[in-house]
């Protein structure tokens, strides 16, 4: 059988000198081919065995220079100098010509490292294109993933597996301006060629809503309802009223815990939220439910039944002797929680939790807006858009963490036979998936959720794609759970560290190379892709791309003047908090 990867004589690097458990040496003896080696190519080495190679990248490139000074020279201050030239590889798998009954097969790890002496071979020109297809040709057609094509060869297609790259949790990170929006957009696009793809994209700032418009629109879109929704809320509105929350979620952002009736007023809520949730199954003639479920259950109750209950207790007086009116019980160790309460409830900013209109509160809603976000509907796109932009900032948390949760469990339950997966992309992860030792309370809850699916989603069908350019401010919970990672320019030294920490100790010296990646490259690294490779991403199409764009500061101030009109009709949106 024709051998795949033939090498010529000016393919021949030279031979190993050196062997650890970490990297190899390699001396130079074809000085010819210096001009074209540079770090991040890709090397052959021999080994013991005939149809085998290590396959190894480049990670430094060096000449040593050596002082030949002899006195029995007739000049004793001539100073003879020589070089030697040498690299350093870090050996990420091995090649196979024969591999029991197959042929060309490339597989990770090493059995055995090569000897002093083994010869080593500069994979180029068409062997690298070869050894490209290699990498892909064991992916079904199906499951093939095109997300760009390889810097190394621009001819060869970088194929993922879109099975391993789901399914096992993903990152997309890299600075603001290196292109992460146009890379989810590029895999959404990739993803909606299938019937049937289920992918849920929490969107911060609405920058996606491009995938949702026109003829070619690849995605439905929902949006949180914002103040100016509440009287006439459109189709596309989403609401998530307090009854979804449970105990916890709900006193993280009502209870204050230095107050010294908190457990008290803890305990009245649940016991009234319970006693509530109660009373509309047994409206409902829910009588099965009733014997199991629990004051987290999302079940509907009116949040104003639940005051006056509140108040009652705060204002009831107690019996004492001779019937004579006494402090009751609970008599104003409930005021501060009502306030509280009665705050959130008011403002419209909260509307889309404390204000939902009538149709939210019916006991079949919840179930027909899940079928929304993860069923499936004749003439509806597989992929959802959720915009989070009109959400307060300070419970923005809770509500990606409830909805996550809400999803996940609805996931959870439904049998094992008949689960279809979804992934949920979080985008700006950073804002809502901080680093446990920096949040606060409310954030708390949505990382317990988050991380629960990080840590669990894979057995149900749920994975995280993780969004941001802080990594070094998101959950190491979640990022240490991903096995796929795509890395784009990245220049702060926290978030450099946090990717060294993630990669294995053989491409640890890859990261060097994040400063310099310009936009749309990336390294790419993880279980979806047998060699980590820097590529160039495809763009996507002109009418998906995301609202992300950077501004050209320079050329708009020599064209655009500033617009008067706009400015004051924004003055009026910020006041109705409407668009």
């Amino acid at each position: 059988m024709e051998q795949l990867l033939t090498f010529q004589e000016n393919d021949f690097l030279g031979s190993v000198t050196h062997v650890d458990t970490e990297q190899i040496i390699i001396e130079i003896e074809n000085q010819g081919i210096m001009g074209k080696i540079c770090v991040g190519n890709i090397v052959a080495i021999e080994t013991g065995k005939r149809h085998e190679f290590l396959i190894a990248l480049i990670d430094k490139v060096t000449r040593k220079y050596v002082d030949d000074f002899s006195e029995d020279e007739e000049d004793p201050d001539e100073i003879m100098v020589s070089s030697a030239d040498y690299i350093k590889v870090g050996i990420i798998g091995t090649y196979h010509t024969v591999m029991g009954g197959a042929h060309d097969v490339f597989k990770r790890g090493v059995d055995s490292f090569p000897q002093i002496e083994s010869k080593c071979y500069c994979i180029s020109g068409s062997n690298l294109q070869s050894f490209m297809n290699i990498l892909s040709k064991d992916i079904a057609t199906d499951k093939r993933l095109k997300i760009g094509s390889f810097l190394m060869d621009a001819q060869a297609d970088a194929v993922l597996d879109g099975n391993r790259f789901f399914q096992r949790h993903a990152a997309i990170l890299g600075s603001t301006g290196s292109g992460k929006s146009w890379c989810v957009a590029n895999i959404l696009e990739k993803a909606s060629a299938l019937p049937y793809a289920n992918i849920i994209v929490f969107d911060m700032h609405g920058e996606y809503a491009s995938l949702s418009e026109g003829p070619e629109r690849i995605a439905e879109r929902f949006r949180i309802a914002g103040p100016g929704d509440l009287e006439k809320p459109p189709q596309d509105v989403l609401f998530l009223p307090y009854w979804l929350l449970n105990r916890e979620e709900l006193l993280s952002m009502l209870l204050d815990r230095s107050d010294s009736n908190a457990p008290n007023q803890a305990a009245r809520f649940t016991k009234h939220i319970r006693d509530l949730k109660l009373a509309t199954l047994t409206r409902e003639g829910e009588n099965e439910t009733i014997k199991s479920f629990t004051v987290d259950s999302p079940i509907p109750f009116l949040i104003n039944d639940l005051l006056k209950k509140l108040n009652a207790d705060d204002t009831e007086k107690g019996i004492g002797a001779n019937n004579r009116q006494i402090k009751g019980e609970w008599e104003g160790k409930l005021t501060r929680f009502i306030s509280r309460l009665k705050t959130k409830v008011e403002d419209k900013t909260y509307g889309f939790m404390f204000q939902p209109p009538a149709d939210v509160q019916a006991y079949n809603w919840l179930a027909n807006m899940l079928c929304r976000l993860l069923g499936y509907e004749d003439g509806r796109k597989g992929i959802k858009i959720i915009d989070f932009s009109e959400v307060p900032s300070d419970v923005l948390p809770v509500i990606t963490g409830t909805l996550a949760r809400l999803l996940y469990n609805v996931q959870f339950w439904v049998q094992p036979e008949l689960r279809t997966p979804f992934t949920i992309v979080c985008d700006e992860a950073h804002l809502y998936l901080p680093i446990k030792e920096d949040a606060d309370g409310v954030q708390k809850q949505a990382l317990y959720n988050f991380e629960r699916i990080a840590k669990e989603g894979r057995k149900y069908g749920v994975s995280i794609l993780a969004v941001s350019q802080r990594p070094a401010d998101v959950s190491k919970t979640i990022l240490s759970q991903c096995n796929n990672f795509i890395v784009l320019r990245l220049t702060n030294e926290r978030d450099k560290g946090v990717i060294k920490n993630l990669l294995p100790d053989s491409l640890k010296s890859t990261i060097e190379f994040l400063p310099l990646l310009d936009v749309g490259e990336a390294l790419v690294v993880g279980d979806a892709i047998l060699l980590p490779s820097k590529l160039l991403l495809d763009k996507p199409a002109e009418s998906h791309r995301p609202v992300s764009a950077t501004k050209d500061f320079w050329n708009e101030w020599d064209t655009n003047c500033p617009n008067n009109a706009a400015i004051v009709n924004a003055v009026n949106a910020l006041r109705k908090q409407c668009r």
